[in-house]
């Protein structure tokens, strides 16, 4: 059976060979506590759940289901890359769901920040839900919980997220083969068992999405404003060297507009601000020095290549007296 707690005595896993002999652990693990059944996977694209689809399509194959569902919260390119991965490259057993629509218009004209966490986390649980019930034969449900989640519910700094809050007819035996481990260390076995770099090295990304970097009530057009503003600011961060140095860096579009002018006329569009962060533990945070050339390349496209922008601003606080995200 898995090991539930990490040994006092375990060697933190630093190198390749030290994943490979955790994932043929884990692959041993797994095929002794599923057998010939089959397992459910959330699968978001993030790091974590990535790594344990990875690991469970190792161990056993097409007897695992990902369900990759699309809220349309998600970072450009992110959906896509989560098709080509798992099911173009590794063969995966992948359910695709489009459920942008149904998000947004569920989100439409809610403002609070916190019943827009509830309304994405409680439709995510529905999709997922009506997924798992179209399905026969699964008794097993895999979650990309690790080491600190664990020690975060233990010393009640937040609830744990065993089965997601799914509903009480569907009952699933937990499979968790990193939960032993810290991010750090999934990172290695990810990068090991061959996922890409950017999804192994993914920055951190809140669990409501982009549904917190568009201000306010959502709406498609600033949706598409953040997105599209936060893929220039990834490729220019990426192109300066910056992409494995800032711990944090995304764009936000806020709720209200101001007076600029585009090809002589007045216009009426949306600030960009832009957010860039390094912290040890998320409980403090420095601003990062970002050039100032680097700042004027990224305005000058974010204001001619995003549809409905006239400004772009720089959020210089630091963690306190600012939150690192700003919902």
């Amino acid at each position: 059976m898995p090991i539930l707690n990490r040994p006092e005595t375990m060697e933190r896993i630093t190198t390749s060979a030290q994943a490979e002999a955790f994932i043929n652990e884990q692959i041993a693990d797994i095929r002794a506590q599923v057998g010939d059944k089959k397992v459910l996977l959330a699968l978001s694209g993030g790091v974590d759940s990535s790594v344990v689809a990875a690991l469970l399509i190792r161990a056993i194959g097409r007897q695992l289901t990902c369900v990759h569902v699309n809220h349309g919260l998600l970072r450009k390119g992110e959906p896509e890359q989560v098709i080509r991965v798992f099911r173009d490259e590794m063969d995966a057993n992948l359910i695709y769901v489009d459920a942008v629509d149904r998000f947004l218009d569920k989100l439409a004209g809610v403002s609070d920040p916190e019943t827009k966490r509830k309304i994405i986390g409680s439709t995510f649980i529905d999709v997922f839900a009506e997924e798992a019930r179209k399905l026969e034969g699964v008794t097993f449900l895999a979650q990309g919980t690790i080491w600190p989640d664990i020690l975060e519910s233990e010393h009640g700094i937040k609830a744990h997220h065993n089965a997601g809050g799914l509903p009480e007819d569907l009952k699933f035996e937990l499979v968790e083969p990193v939960r032993i481990l810290f991010k750090d260390e999934v990172r290695v076995v990810g990068k090991t068992l061959g996922l890409p770099d950017n999804m192994v090295y993914r920055q951190p990304f809140p669990g409501p999405g982009l549904g917190v970097r568009c201000l306010g009530a959502i709406t498609r057009d600033r949706l598409e404003a953040v997105r599209e503003s936060d893929a220039i600011l990834r490729e220019e961060f990426a192109n300066a060297g910056l992409a494995g140095k800032v711990w944090q860096y995304f764009t936000i579009v806020p709720d209200f507009r101001s007076v600029g002018i585009k090809d002589g006329r007045r216009v009426d569009e949306w600030p960009v601000i832009l957010r860039a962060v390094n912290t040890r533990d998320a409980m403090t945070a420095t601003v990062e020095n970002v050039p100032f050339e680097l700042l004027s390349r990224i305005t000058d496209r974010i204001t001619h290549e995003v549809k409905g922008v006239n400004r772009v601003l720089f959020d210089c606080t630091p963690k306190p007296t600012g939150t690192i995200e700003w919902e």
